[in-house]
């Protein structure tokens, strides 16, 4: 019922992960995107540019609202970037979220 999937829900929590996507993810408006998508999915954390071509930061929010970020950070991405792969580490389980919204790091 109901009630059951929102326990369920509930008893997941919070998880926080970092991630870095490989490819061609600079100039493509990947991190509006990644930003659009992550307070679509009401989750916070942070994106940037890295100096190698990468683009990496850290995810917060109920599980199954991460897994479908990471899912789009692996296959989706932005319209016109290419992903060669994404990577995601630090995974753990947290109390609260540590930032306040999804923002967009120079």
């Amino acid at each position: 019922g109901a009630a059951g999937t929102a326990a369920m829900a509930a008893g997941e929590g919070l998880v926080s992960v970092d991630y870095e996507v490989f490819g061609k993810v600079q100039g493509v408006f990947f991190r509006k995107y990644t930003q659009a998508e992550g307070k679509k999915l009401g989750l916070v954390g942070w994106v940037q540019n890295t100096s190698h071509g990468s683009v990496r930061g850290q995810l917060q929010g109920p599980a199954a609202r991460v897994r479908e970020l990471q899912e789009w950070l692996r296959k989706t991405g932005s319209p016109q970037s290419r992903i060669s792969r994404a990577e995601f580490c630090n995974e753990k389980k947290i109390e609260a979220l540590e930032h306040k919204d999804f923002v967009i790091l120079k």
